[in-house]
């Protein structure tokens, strides 16, 4: 169950770590901490985790490189990042490194349980009707990309991995696997995560604008995910699948 998730908490401030803790306690989460990138390391190579809180501002190496690293290591580990920043380019970065949700503190309990309630949700690939396991892992093939679904890896024909968030993987997942057929926001959300979106969901169009920056698809003139008049999206790159 959710409430018996266990979450990471990546923070060099120790207050503020007691903070979160508490806070976590209080709506029945297991709490790991770690100060830095080496001690989360340790702990993620001696423990299940189901979610990471990790900061930005990180000692001697920051959380934005730890999150590309650790989304790299983790293909399917939900991250959280919490910063003081709020400039839209450390948001929408952090997004893009591959990080499923973005708070800025000072934040609220409230809203820190219920972010990280939807993104558990979003990782619950067991009640999603795209879930992907060992038999029925495949791999697709369009323009230059490769889409390996059993790694959960979206890589360019030169071989290099672009990370993806577990809710791109998802959404990818659902465009590839239904090509050349006009799909509605609700369609893609339903078929991705097999549950109705709630307040907390990043949307459907900012899932589909990651993907195409990932994907050089120019989202003025898409070839790949082109946006379907009256609200939706279309694949119509030609794919074949191993």
């Amino acid at each position: 169950m959710e409430e018996q998730a266990t979450i990471l908490l990546v923070d060099d401030h120790e207050e503020l770590r007691q903070l979160v803790r508490q806070l976590l306690h209080d709506a029945g989460y297991e709490t790991l901490e770690a100060a830095d990138a080496r001690a989360m390391y340790a702990i993620l190579q001696r423990q299940r985790v189901d979610l990471v809180l990790l900061d930005v501002m990180l000692p001697r190496i920051d959380g934005f490189a730890v999150c590309r690293e650790l989304r790299g290591r983790h293909a399917t580990l939900p991250i959280i990042m919490l910063t003081a920043k709020d400039e839209e380019f450390d948001r929408v970065l952090g997004l893009e490194l591959g990080a499923d949700d973005y708070i800025t503190k000072p934040f609220s309990g409230r809203e820190l349980t219920a972010r990280i309630r939807a993104v558990l949700r979003r990782a619950r690939v067991d009640s999603a009707p795209t879930v992907v396991t060992a038999n029925n892992a495949t791999t697709y093939r369009f323009g230059r990309w490769t889409f390996d679904t059993g790694r959960r890896e979206l890589a360019q024909d030169d071989d290099v991995v672009i990370p993806l968030s577990t809710a791109e993987f998802s959404v990818l997942l659902v465009l590839v696997t239904h090509p050349g057929r006009a799909l509605s926001r609700d369609q893609i959300l339903d078929l991705a995560r097999g549950r109705q979106a709630n307040p907390f969901d990043r949307s459907i169009d900012q899932q589909v604008s990651r993907l195409r920056r990932k994907l050089d698809d120019d989202a003025r003139n898409p070839k790949l995910i082109k946006t379907v008049w009256g609200g939706g999206y279309l694949f119509a790159g030609r794919v074949t699948q191993e």
